[in-house]
């Protein structure tokens, strides 16, 4: 027989570590799990999106000035948006327009006589001296000349309907430099006879562009105070004093 000792070391080893059992890993959500809960969350009777659609329903019956103030400040953004949009689609067509306007219209070679009858007075010596200094521009001679008839019209038209100072003040140095130019460009002979044509013209037309002008100087007149009378205000009297020696009933020490 074999004997069985339990005194340690002798037939068997001890186990200095214990095994360590494993954790399970925790079973995996599904994908979007959290915006799934979040989702059915904010579309409870209080949740965000539910009061956020009650607001739009709302919208068309409280009208823009009581509706949420989110969906207004939503609705302005999108409307500014769209008018910038609008304006830069505008702004690009009408400068499109223009320069086609200042390059091909009028096809004119200027500084050559195009014109007749008393407007070419003024009309071809402007052409001419456009013609003489232009040469060395970026633009042609003859979008010079079409700059200057359009800031004419333009500011014509809009003293006469505005009566804008900065507009009087553009007709003003257009009629000036006109007449400068028309002095330059205009043979000695005729000379004066043709700055005055023009200084009458522009004359003329300012009756139109300066309507309303005055150099008088306001004086505002005030109202006078006025006086309410009231007859019906009454100042009480009082009653005279009754004499000292004046006594109610009969006096036994009376003379």
């Amino acid at each position: 027989m074999q004997s069985h000792d339990n005194t340690p070391g002798q037939n068997h080893q001890e186990l200095t570590y214990l095994p360590v059992p494993f954790t399970k890993a925790p079973p995996k959500q599904p994908r979007f799990a959290a915006l799934r809960a979040w989702w059915d969350t904010a579309w409870d009777e209080d949740g965000v999106l539910h009061n956020m659609w009650e607001d739009v329903l709302r919208a068309p019956v409280v009208g823009f000035r009581h509706m949420a103030p989110w969906l207004r400040a939503v609705l302005m953004v999108a409307g500014v948006s769209f008018v910038v949009l609008m304006a830069k689609t505008a702004s690009e067509v009408v400068l499109d327009a223009l320069h086609q306007l200042l390059t091909t219209v009028p096809k004119v070679q200027v500084g050559v006589d195009t014109s007749g009858g008393v407007f070419a007075v003024v009309d071809q010596p402007v052409r001419t001296y456009i013609a003489q200094h232009a040469a060395g521009l970026p633009v042609a001679a003859s979008t010079v000349y079409t700059l200057w008839l359009l800031t004419g019209i333009v500011a014509l038209v809009l003293g006469f309907l505005s009566k804008n100072n900065g507009v009087r003040a553009t007709w003003a140095a257009h009629g000036a430099a006109t007449a400068w130019m028309v002095w330059t460009a205009t043979p000695d002979t005729s000379r004066p006879v043709a700055a005055a044509l023009a200084v009458l013209a522009w004359t003329f037309l300012s009756a139109f562009a300066m309507r309303g002008l005055t150099l008088r100087r306001r004086v505002v007149v005030g109202r006078p105070a006025e006086v309410t009378v009231k007859p019906e205000i009454h100042i009480p009297v009082q009653p005279p004093a009754a004499p000292a020696d004046q006594h109610n009933g009969c006096c036994p020490f009376r003379d």
